[in-house]
């Protein structure tokens, strides 16, 4: 497995440019997807109960990579523009197959299909501490 770090400026920079064939061109070109906004494909923004703001990176159930240590949200796309949280969770196997294991389990369990992993928690309390906040955020918003 291999990873690329993305610099969000480039991103921005290229899409404002007009860079169709670029590599950061539109998302409809990269990632088979027809929105127009900005990163809107391979980034999503959670905002927690606190108001504190997530940034996750959004992949589908089966192009999800194994992972380390992660909180993730799980998706069920119902529109290009609209989503709808079916869960919220934290990954804690030391085995990073076990962990894609577990998220495409219940995400298949669920009927998920994205999956949007937040990988900024420094530590075992910060992750805990972005999944009790994304979850509270989810049941305030239910108990409406």
């Amino acid at each position: 497995m291999s990873a690329e770090i993305i610099q969000l400026c480039d991103v921005r920079a290229g899409r404002s440019a007009g860079l169709a064939g670029g590599k950061y061109g539109s998302p409809a070109q990269e990632y088979g997807n027809d929105t127009s906004s900005d990163m809107s494909a391979r980034f999503h923004f959670w905002t927690g109960a606190s108001g504190k703001r997530y940034v996750h990176t959004v992949y589908s159930l089966f192009d999800c990579p194994p992972l380390e240590a992660a909180n993730y949200v799980l998706v069920r796309r119902t529109t290009k523009t609209h989503r709808t949280i079916i869960a919220v969770g934290r990954l804690t196997n030391e085995t990073s197959t076990l962990n894609l294991a577990e998220i495409r389990q219940r995400a298949a369990t669920l009927g998920a299909d994205e999956v949007h992993v937040h990988l900024l928690a420094t530590s075992t309390d910060d992750a805990q501490a972005v999944e009790v906040d994304l979850k509270s955020a989810q049941f305030a918003a239910r108990a409406r």
